[in-house]
C-alpha cells in the first residue's frame, strides 16, 4: 500500500507542473499516467517547439481569449500565475525562446527542453516534498471513504494507493493517438459533478464533397484572411492565415474560428482584407487587357484566382470585356465569401477539447470540486483558450493554484 499526500492523475502540462509546485511546498506527490510517453502533447505542440504561453493574455479579462460557460472563472488563477511568471521560470532554467507573433512564445530548440524543465521542477522538492512517477500505470478505481487522514483509496495497475487528495489532470479527448481518453469526465460524473458536453476545438473545418469540389485542388495553398462567425455581440473575427485542404479549410484562421463556430451556421471570409478589390479591378480595367483571372493573380495566389473565376462565365473574359457589375460582384464574392461547413475533422485533428468539468462545480481559487479533496486542472475543465499558447498558460495557472491550495490544506503546521 502506497500512501501519499496527493495523487495526480495525468502527467501532461498541468499535472507535471502541479506536481513540481506541490513537491516544492513539502508535499509527497504520486503522479501517474497510462501512457508510456511523458507529456506527449507538449512534445508535439508548436511544430515540436511548444508555444508555451502568450504575453497578450489579460488576466483581468479572460473572456477576451478564453471560452466556456463562464470564462471569468479563469481570472483568479491567471492573475496569480501569469505568463510573465512562467517566462521567468523558463529563463531561470536557461531555455532560449522567441516570440513568433501576437505574443506567442516558442522554445528556440525543442519542446523537450520544456519537458526536461518540468521534470527538474518535480525533482526539486523542498521541505521533504517529493514526486514519484508511475508510468505507464492505469487507473482502475477511485473510492472516497471520508476517513482521515487518507479519504481516497485508489486501485492502479501498479498497486493500491491511499491519498489525502486527488487531482485530475487528464486533459481532453483531442488527439487520441497520443493517449487522450474521457477518464477525467468519467471521474467527475462518478462523484456527481456536471460536465459541459465536450467538443473538438481549434480544429479544421470540412465541407461536403460537392460543395468543396471547386476548391479541392487548392490543397496546400495559404493566404492571410479575415474570418468571422456569429451575429451581433456573439460575432467573432480573426485576422490569421487560411490553409486550403483536400476536405476543407484549416490554418490558424480556421482553428481559431472553429472554437466559436456552431454546427449548421456559416462562416464568412474576406480573402483580401487589405485590398479594396472593387476599386483595384476598376482601375485595372482602364489600364490592362489581361484576362480577369490573370489580373486577379496580382492580389491572390494564381491557383485561387483561376479556381474562383472558373465558377462564373461572366468573369472568364478580358478585363475590358467584363461588365463593371460583374467585376463588382467578383470583388464582393471574394471579400464576403459565406460558406457553411459540414463539420470538423474531429478529435483526431483537434488541438484541444472545449467543454469539460463545469466550472460551477469548482472553486476558482483552489480548483477543488464540490467533492472534498478532489481537484480538476487544465484542459479537463470547461476553460478553452485561443490558439497561440493560451491553453498551456491555463494549464500552468490552474496547476499552480491547485498546488498552492493543496499545500495550504495538507502541509504540516
Amino acid at each position: 500500500m502506497t500512501q501519499v499526500d496527493v495523487l495526480i492523475i495525468g502527467a501532461g502540462a498541468a499535472g507535471l507542473f502541479c506536481a513540481g509546485v506541490a513537491a516544492q511546498q513539502g508535499l509527497h506527490v504520486l503522479l501517474l499516467d497510462h501512457s508510456p510517453k511523458l507529456a506527449e502533447k507538449i512534445r508535439i505542440s508548436g511544430g515540436g517547439r511548444s508555444n508555451f504561453t502568450n504575453t497578450d493574455i489579460d488576466p483581468r479579462s479572460p473572456h477576451k481569449h478564453f471560452l466556456g460557460e463562464n470564462p471569468q472563472f479563469a481570472r483568479s488563477a491567471l492573475s496569480r500565475y501569469s505568463a510573465a511568471d512562467f517566462v521567468a521560470l523558463v529563463q531561470k532554467h536557461g531555455i532560449a525562446f522567441h516570440e513568433k507573433h501576437k505574443g506567442q512564445l516558442f522554445c528556440d530548440r525543442s519542446a523537450q527542453d520544456l519537458i526536461d524543465m518540468l521534470l527538474r521542477e518535480c525533482e526539486a522538492g523542498a521541505m521533504g516534498g517529493s514526486v514519484t512517477r508511475w508510468q505507464p500505470c492505469s487507473l482502475l478505481d477511485v473510492q472516497f471513504h471520508d476517513a482521515a487522514p487518507y479519504p481516497y483509496s485508489v486501485s492502479t495497475s501498479q498497486g493500491q494507493v491511499q491519498a489525502k487528495a486527488v487531482v485530475v489532470a487528464t486533459g481532453g479527448l483531442s488527439i487520441p493517438k497520443i493517449g487522450a481518453t474521457d477518464l477525467g469526465y468519467r471521474l467527475a460524473k462518478q462523484f456527481g459533478l456536471k460536465v459541459v458536453t465536450p467538443r473538438p476545438a481549434l480544429v479544421p473545418l470540412t465541407f461536403t464533397a460537392a460543395d468543396w469540389q471547386p476548391f479541392a485542388t487548392l490543397a496546400g495553398l495559404s493566404l492571410p484572411v479575415d474570418i468571422s462567425t456569429g451575429l451581433g455581440k456573439q460575432r467573432m473575427v480573426f485576422e490569421e492565415d487560411l490553409l486550403f485542404t483536400h476536405r476543407g479549410l484549416s490554418g490558424p484562421a480556421v482553428l481559431q474560428i472553429s472554437s466559436y463556430w456552431q454546427a449548421g451556421s456559416p462562416i464568412q471570409l474576406n480573402l483580401l482584407p487589405q485590398t479594396d478589390l472593387a476599386m483595384a479591378l476598376s482601375e485595372a480595367k482602364q489600364q490592362s487587357k489581361k484576362q480577369v483571372a490573370n489580373a486577379l493573380s496580382h492580389w491572390l495566389p494564381s491557383r485561387l484566382a483561376d479556381a474562383w473565376v472558373a465558377q462564373n462565365s461572366a468573369w472568364q473574359r478580358a478585363l475590358p470585356d467584363t461588365p463593371d457589375k460583374a467585376l463588382q460582384q467578383l470583388a464582393q464574392a471574394l471579400s464576403q465569401w459565406s460558406l457553411t461547413p459540414a463539420g470538423t475533422e474531429g478529435y483526431a485533428k483537434a488541438e484541444v477539447t472545449a467543454g469539460g468539468v463545469d466550472t460551477a462545480e469548482l472553486s476558482q481559487q483552489s480548483m477543488e470540486s464540490r467533492q472534498p479533496g478532489l481537484y480538476f486542472i487544465g484542459e479537463v475543465v470547461d476553460i478553452t483558450g485561443w490558439l497561440g499558447g493560451y491553453n498551456f498558460q491555463w494549464a500552468w495557472a490552474s496547476g499552480f493554484a491547485c498546488a498552492q491550495a493543496l499545500a495550504q490544506r495538507l502541509k504540516p503546521i
